[in-house]
């Protein structure tokens, strides 16, 4: 909104200063310490107001430390995240921008799942919440529609680097330097650790004849479906202990900022060598606001917690990741810069298939861990969740670094 106002001011009146507006890293600043301030200074009004209508947490006696305590602290917490990231988001980018309108998307329909997850379990006092099928199938319908626009969507596009005589040919006949060909559609995405580190998802398919790229759409839309469920339930299981779903988080999307940055900068593109991605640069300003909602959100949820997320800020949380992944092509590095998500989500399977397997052999079930999800175990073997938590985050800063890695080592 604001966006368009100075971009008129500027263009119409030539007013004073309105032309900052067009800078992406001015927005994105001005982003992150609006989601900031907001989250922080609202977000104890928020909780208050959490607190009155009697909004607080059932927890579940599981023998950990301090567990029965959290018991009434106040949850659908995520709702200060949300709102925190969509109002400067609306107030600073273009709204027009293909990038921006999944994202918006993205966290209202997986923060309304959550809400009514959340709403069942406080309001209706049924701790399962929303059936888990019902939850897929809120997670599919939002794969489908994701899965949709990156696909069809014209704005959604990347430019091939040109081999080096190419770019001498164009230099020649436009009068500058072209680093880069005409965009078009295309399902390429990178792939860490590799030379020639692209990977078409139409080549899965190839083997359909002449017309395969028509149908390419039946591999690439399941993909992301597959993406944005695993991520949002791996958030949503992280989300156990105060701080860590939203530091992990933080860090995680810290780091696609990045990634985000540099696609949608021509010049930065070329010289690291990776895809260009024309318009993806408006992403950074909503990821500036979702950082500084998270972080803002921290104040209020370390140790020991005045507010927890729900699953009203986990899911939104994982949608947003896997849908920022997607979006920069970077979802294989999913495993390496969630981390600890996958970690999570891989402990209670491990568990569950373990237990039910030495069940079936010997009678009576054995257990892996302590307790899944992996913190749990931690919490068991006697450390303090803020201990936990700290060395969590630690680990999600070095699977950070090492995804920044992957931008030159190959």
């Amino acid at each position: 909104m604001l966006y368009y106002v100075f971009d008129f001011l500027e263009k119409q009146y030539h007013f004073p200063g309105a032309g900052v507006f067009q800078y992406i890293t001015f927005r994105s600043a001005l982003a992150f310490a609006f989601s900031l301030l907001f989250s922080t200074l609202f977000g104890k009004k928020i909780i208050n107001y959490l607190r009155n209508k009697q909004v607080g947490e059932s927890v579940r006696d599981l023998g950990l430390d301090g567990q029965i305590a959290k018991s009434g602290t106040p949850t659908m917490g995520g709702i200060i995240i949300i709102l925190a990231t969509l109002i400067p988001v609306f107030l600073l980018t273009k709204l027009d921008n293909v990038y921006i309108i999944m994202l918006i998307i993205t966290t209202i329909w997986m923060g309304f799942i959550g809400f009514v997850d959340d709403y069942i379990k406080v309001f209706k006092k049924d701790k399962a919440g929303l059936k888990g099928r019902f939850k897929i199938l809120g997670q599919v319908g939002l794969g489908i529609i994701i899965g949709s626009m990156l696909y069809f969507h014209p704005d959604v596009t990347m430019k091939q680097k040109l081999a080096p005589q190419n770019q001498q040919e164009l230099s020649v006949k436009e009068g500058k330097l072209v680093f880069f060909g005409k965009a078009e559609k295309t399902l390429k995405t990178t792939v860490p650790f590799v030379k020639n580190n692209e990977l078409d998802y139409q080549s899965f398919i190839s083997w359909l004849g002449d017309d395969y790229k028509k149908y390419a759409w039946l591999i690439f839309i399941p993909i992301v479906i597959l993406i944005i469920t695993a991520v949002s339930n791996g958030a949503n299981l992280t989300d156990g202990i105060d701080g860590l779903a939203a530091g992990s988080s933080a860090i995680i999307v810290g780091a696609l900022g990045i990634f985000a940055w540099i696609s949608g900068n021509i010049i930065f593109a070329n010289y690291l060598n990776v895809m260009y991605i024309p318009h993806s640069g408006e992403m950074t300003i909503f990821i500036s606001a979702f950082v500084g909602a998270l972080i803002g959100f921290l104040w209020y949820n370390t140790y020991p917690a005045q507010v927890f997320m729900g699953d009203t800020g986990s899911l939104t949380i994982g949608g947003i990741i896997a849908v920022l992944a997607i979006a920069v092509r970077k979802e294989l590095l999913i495993p390496i810069l969630a981390g600890i998500f996958l970690v999570e989500n891989l402990s209670v399977m491990m568990q569950v298939s373990y237990f039910k397997y030495t069940r079936k052999k010997y009678g009576e079930g054995r257990r892996i861990f302590k307790m899944a999800p992996l913190h749990h175990h931690y919490q068991k073997l006697g450390y303090h969740e803020s201990k936990i938590v700290t060395r969590f985050w630690i680990v999600g800063i070095l699977l950070a670094v090492l995804s920044m890695v992957t931008l030159k080592l190959r």
